[in-house]
């Protein structure tokens, strides 16, 4: 019996010393696999990551949410700060509070330059239209009338530019909602 036991040991031995040999050169061959691609280069430190208050609420007047009531009026439509900073390649984190979608236009384009006759309805009626301008558009965020209303969408900038982030609710665009991005070299 004690033979079977040390025969039964040492096979589990060899089968853990197989296993983990096995999985380091798995990972070995996937980091070389992830280099050959051209993975982006990872970046870390100051302007790496910008957060960007996209809407808020209000607390003048007191404002009660609970038991998860977001009335759309005490909602402060704006981006905050106005321009963001980050380095190429770094993420800006937009942090949505209210019935909001982000847009992100490319290098360059102006609030001006939104055709802002291009609509789309909301997924989930009712709600105001949505912009759906694609000329120079580089992202276009989530069907706000499809999600609850505070959230985060973290979007990844790739080339140094300023671009101009809006929100695509038609009402809160003519209102004035829209900053920048600012993507340093």
């Amino acid at each position: 019996m004690r033979r079977l036991t040390l025969f039964v040991l040492g096979i589990v031995v060899l089968f853990a010393i197989g296993f983990t040999t096995f999985l380091t050169q798995a990972g070995d061959n996937h980091g070389s696999h992830a280099t050959a691609r051209s993975a982006p280069a990872a970046i870390d430190g100051p302007l790496s990551n910008a957060t960007v208050s996209f809407g808020g609420w209000m607390t003048t007047p007191p404002l009660d949410r609970f038991p998860n009531v977001s009335n759309r009026l005490a909602n402060h439509h704006r981006l905050t700060p106005d321009v963001a900073k980050i380095k190429a390649g770094g993420t800006v984190n937009f942090i949505i509070g209210g019935f909001h979608q982000v847009l992100v236009y490319d290098d360059g384009v102006q609030p001006g330059d939104i055709d802002t006759t291009k609509t789309v309805a909301v997924t989930a009626p009712p709600g105001p239209p949505l912009i759906a301008d694609p000329n120079r558009r580089i992202y276009r965020g989530l069907d706000p009338s499809l999600l609850p209303q505070d959230r985060v969408e973290v979007v990844h900038f790739a080339n140094p530019g300023t671009y101009l982030v809006i929100c695509g609710v038609l009402p809160h665009f003519n209102e004035g909602m829209f900053g920048f991005v600012r993507v340093l070299p």
